[in-house]
């Protein structure tokens, strides 16, 4: 008994002299936080979230949604509803055209304007009318306006947007390849 107290009270004292050495297997370790649960996901905003509003595409001539129906125009959106918004251009937004964003129960957290090509500062008189109703606005660009209103839009934040389309379509090296063949194997061309 006594033999078996000693080593007891001396086991300690080596321990603590001992260096500790700690193997670790980072390989692992590394997985497990980059894999999770072994699989990586991607979510699609705009095929995930079918009962809400998503643009997925934009032309000189109007949006597309994400339910494949398109829009001609400028648009006024909202999480779960699209109204095609009678003004010819951000030039010539009004209060009267605003009123519409004035008058929503819940009032919006945001509204988004897509000022079509470039960004565009809005007039004063507006910013004032609508920080009257307690309405924050971003304005952009009308593509990122639409990339921005999806994302807000899947966090479910109480959002407006009033959309122009743009002028001109920048379409990359790549894509004019796209479309030159398929026009060569269309087979409606004469």
């Amino acid at each position: 008994m006594t033999q078996v107290l000693c080593r007891l009270l001396k086991s300690p004292l080596n321990i603590l002299r001992r260096p500790v050495f700690r193997t670790l297997t980072v390989t692992k370790c590394l997985q497990e936080n980059y894999e999770g649960d072994g699989k990586t996901t991607v979510t699609i905003l705009n095929k995930e979230y079918k009962h809400l509003v998503m643009f997925d595409t934009l032309g000189n001539h109007g949006f597309r949604l994400n339910n494949g129906i398109f829009i001609m125009g400028p648009v006024a959106a909202f999480p779960r509803t699209v109204l095609q918004w009678n003004v010819e251009s951000f030039e010539k937004v009004s209060k009267e055209s605003l009123s519409l964003f004035s008058l929503l129960e819940p009032k919006l957290d945001l509204l988004i304007f897509g000022t079509g090509d470039k960004a565009v500062q809005l007039d004063p008189d507006l910013r004032s009318f609508l920080k009257s109703h307690k309405i924050s606005t971003e304005v952009l660009p009308t593509e990122k306006a639409l990339t921005t209103f999806n994302f807000l839009n899947a966090e479910g934040r109480c959002i407006a947007g009033a959309f122009f389309p743009p002028s001109a379509i920048m379409l990359y090296e790549e894509e004019m390849q796209l479309l030159d063949t398929a026009e060569e194997i269309n087979p409606f061309n004469a």
